[in-house]
């Protein structure tokens, strides 16, 4: 793909991260992306969306839709949801534990929400948790699925 055509297509995808459906810290960063003549960093952040692998949702902490923030971990969360509502096991629910590193708390949280706005019970620990012990949660409770926000 040319350089220009790319530039383009990510400006209108960034652009779309200036409405109010985005946070004022988050519109401000794309905002300064968008200006700065060198389109680099602007092309990084919004060349693909952040892909889910065998490790998870992973990638650099950041504005943009191929950057790890509240708005890829909803995104991310709403496809587990449309899949439990799928398997109409929405009553089962979902555990879900955090670890110390930055945002984890805070991911764990959005996740939660987006899970209820869809009608789906969520089990999130109080404090921190190792991997092990949403294994149990998770077998435990009888959940449809798990989501451990680490890293």
């Amino acid at each position: 793909m040319e350089n220009q055509e790319l530039i383009k297509q990510v400006t209108e995808k960034a652009e779309k991260w200036l409405t109010p459906a985005y946070d004022a810290e988050t519109q401000a960063e794309v905002k300064r992306m968008l200006e700065n003549p060198d389109k680099t960093e602007l092309i990084e952040c919004f060349y693909k969306d952040l892909e889910f692998g065998t490790g998870g949702l992973r990638g650099i902490m950041g504005a943009g839709s191929n950057r790890m923030n509240i708005y890829t971990v909803r995104k991310a969360t709403q496809g587990l949801a449309n899949y439990i509502i799928a398997q109409k096991a929405q009553a089962k629910g979902v555990a879900i534990a955090f670890d110390s590193r930055h945002m984890s708390p805070e991911f764990a949280d959005e996740a939660a929400l987006c899970l209820a706005a869809n009608g789906i019970k969520a089990y999130i620990f109080e404090s921190l948790r190792p991997t092990p012990e949403l294994s149990f949660a998770v077998r435990h409770l009888g959940c449809a699925a798990g989501i451990n926000v680490t890293a």
